[in-house]
């Protein structure tokens, strides 16, 4: 993505500060987009990971397993068996493809099949100011429908004062990154942020090696009542694939063994945001941003090895070339008692599938086209303790499709209502109730039943699974409570699905996981997150969950894949001088892997540890992960036959990350 990045001028903003006397005047213009998160009253469920927080434990891991360490009721699993390469993970036991992911507003989930690629953006965390996870429904977003929750991700702050770091790290499994950040600070109203790294890993498993590089440029440039801001963010990667399953047979001979053949993938993703914030007067403001989006590359398959057949010189490709464009702007008033904000947003995309094989080269050739546009209205209004809220978005999505089978177009329409109510029943206590509605249209790998190219019926029509939405229902209750040292988040969700796309537990043809459709389902847990300060150098921080779910099909109950009842995750850090200890320890109970239940993974427990030492301009980490050698599985599935397959993770492995600033 050179040519993404070499033409941009050092252009971007920060958040202006600029106090004057009168009423219309601008106090602080906001650095990074505001106007989908939560605030403290907001009656729904969500919890700010600071990116300082991120920044301690990130050393190029892929964000999955970061938000399972730091958020309650998330699970992850790698291809690799390590922490880098492809990885993806799950809230409430709810897949990726429908969890909404935004950078500053602007949607990542790529449209035609709805999930959101971090390992195309290596190191992205490492960037962000900040992440606010929302879980169950929450409020109205850009994108992909927030059905199990969404992922907001904040972009640099440039009014951070000016660095420059290096850093570079070693670890198992010729694991390393290489870094190179620098921060002009703000500097006559203009600012620049620039973020550079390299990235490889051989991956626990055999032949699942990644490497991968990325740059994040970010500048700003501000005036009075307005601010600008750019954002560019391109990546590439190149991994050996292990997308396949390992029959526990294998897996008690050799835990390193991959099945997939000599498959590789690359791909090269980039992606270009403009944003504008005017403030017109003290109370009002209005943010508009245009984004585009550009991926290009492919990956191979090994027929014979999908089937479990000993691989030959047949060896077939998927490849892909893909644009995207959208816009959005919103409007928001805040008054003493009144937050009021509303938007519209609009996007197109296109992507392009061609299929080939080694030798017979092209086999075919389709292309998929994705228009949406919404509009919502949120509204905040504060009387004496008590917090009314009211959320409302109207969705319009199209997909349309050219290949070999003659294809109407299909269209959906959504209406997406939630409420609440929140009580401060103290100043630092707040109590929440909100019930919320969203509905979501299936991905393309839904209705193609897992085919890269659309397959006929015996009358030439297209073959197309299901093209029912899926719609939730989703009730929060919930306190937060901050007061000394302790800082406490407890809430309880009750999700109610009609036709939900559930998880099968097997993979089709193109690598993505299949999925069936469940006349109805629940989600219904407990989840916490406390903080608590014991001491002035001893921090304990617990995040679990509690998770009771069920889909009903003709008469029969069974629990959701990949949906376990139990998680804990504990930590104790304790800080003396410039040393940093801590310890976490993770408890995550046995989960279905298939639809019928007949199949499981078992519990297990894992033991981290990191040691810090920071003086003046260095900092040096010693990683310790799966301390007591825990031999896990998190994902795994079944075959017509019976054959368990199961991806293994990693065991003891020890990381070292050295930085210095300047």
């Amino acid at each position: 993505m050179k040519y993404l990045l070499l033409p941009f001028p050092i252009l971007l903003f920060s958040a202006a500060t600029h106090a004057q006397t009168t009423s219309d005047t601008v106090r602080a213009l906001p650095g990074v987009l505001v106007t989908y998160q939560a605030e403290k009253l907001t009656p729904i469920t969500f919890q700010n990971l600071s990116g300082e927080a991120l920044q301690k434990r990130s050393v190029g891991q892929e964000p999955s397993f970061l938000l399972t360490e730091m958020t309650p009721n998330v699970t992850a699993y790698s291809d690799a068996g390590s922490t880098q390469g492809y990885a993806y993970f799950r809230l409430r036991g709810i897949d990726q493809t429908r969890i909404n992911i935004t950078l500053d507003g602007m949607p990542l989930n790529e449209p035609e099949d709805q999930g959101a690629y971090f390992s195309n953006y290596p190191d992205l965390f490492n960037s962000v100011s900040r992440v606010q996870v929302q879980r169950g429904v929450g409020t109205s977003q850009n994108g992909t429908a927030s059905y199990g929750g969404s992922v907001q991700l904040f972009s640099p702050g440039l009014q951070d004062s000016a660095r420059t770091t290096l850093g570079g790290g070693y670890g198992s499994f010729n694991s390393f990154r290489l870094f190179g950040e620098y921060a002009s600070g703000v500097r006559n109203g203009k600012a620049l942020y620039v973020r550079a790294s390299q990235l490889h890993s051989d991956g626990y498993r055999s032949r699942s090696s990644n490497t991968s590089r990325s740059v994040f440029l970010s500048g700003g440039l501000m005036r009075d009542k307005t601010s600008w801001k750019l954002n560019v963010v391109a990546g590439q990667q190149r991994n050996q694939l292990a997308w396949l399953g390992v029959p526990d047979s294998v897996l008690r001979e050799n835990r390193r063994a991959n099945v997939n053949g000599p498959e590789n993938d690359q791909f090269t993703q980039g992606l270009v945001q403009l944003q504008n914030i005017w403030q017109p007067s003290a109370t009002s403001t209005i943010t508009s941003s245009v984004y585009g989006s550009g991926l290009r590359g492919g990956y191979d398959f090994d027929l014979n090895a999908f089937i479990g057949l000993p691989s030959t010189a047949e060896l077939y490709r998927y490849d892909f070339r893909s644009g995207w464009l959208g816009a959005y702007t919103t409007y928001a008033r805040r008054t003493q008692r009144l937050t009021w904000t509303s938007g519209l947003q609009a996007s197109t995309y296109r992507r392009r599938h061609l299929g080939s094989e080694k030798a017979l080269g092209e086999l075919y050739r389709n292309t998929g086209r994705k228009q949406e546009a919404s509009a919502f209205s949120k509204l905040e209004y504060r009387l004496r303790r008590f917090t009314l809220f009211a959320d409302a978005q109207v969705r319009t999505t199209t997909f349309d499709y050219n290949g070999s089978v003659p294809f109407p177009a299909i269209n959906w329409r959504f209406f997406n209502p939630k409420a609440g109510l929140s009580f401060a029943a103290a100043d630092n206590t707040t109590l929440y109730y909100s019930i919320g509605r969203t509905s979501r249209e299936p991905t393309r790998n839904d209705l193609f039943g897992g085919n890269d190219d659309l397959l006929a019926d015996d009358q030439g029509r297209p073959a197309l699974a299901s093209q029912t939405p899926e719609s939730v229902v989703d009730q929060e209750l919930g306190v937060r409570h901050q007061a000394g040292p302790l800082q406490l988040e407890l809430n309880a969700y009750y999700m109610d699905f009609q036709n939900e796309i559930v998880l099968n537990g097997n993979f089709g043809p193109n690598g993505l996981a299949l999925t069936n459709k469940a006349e109805s389902s629940l989600r219904t847990g407990l989840e916490a997150s406390v903080r608590y300060q014991l001491t002035p150098r001893l921090l304990l921080t617990n995040n679990s969950a509690v998770n009771y779910s069920r889909i009903r099909e003709q008469r029969e109950e069974f629990k959701p894949v990949l949906t376990p009842a139990l998680i804990l995750n504990q930590e104790a850090a304790c800080q003396a001088g410039p040393w940093l200890l801590a310890v976490q320890g993770r408890y995550q109970s046995r989960s279905f892997i298939d639809f019928a239940n007949s199949a499981a993974v078992g519990d297990y427990v894992l033991l981290n540890a990191r040691v810090q030492y920071a003086r003046r301009n260095w900092q040096l980490t010693l990683f310790g992960n799966n301390l007591t050698n825990a031999r896990y599985y998190t994902n795994g599935y079944v075959e017509t036959n019976g054959t368990r397959k199961l991806f293994v993770q990693a065991p003891a492995n020890v990381y070292v990350d050295v930085q210095y600033s300047f």
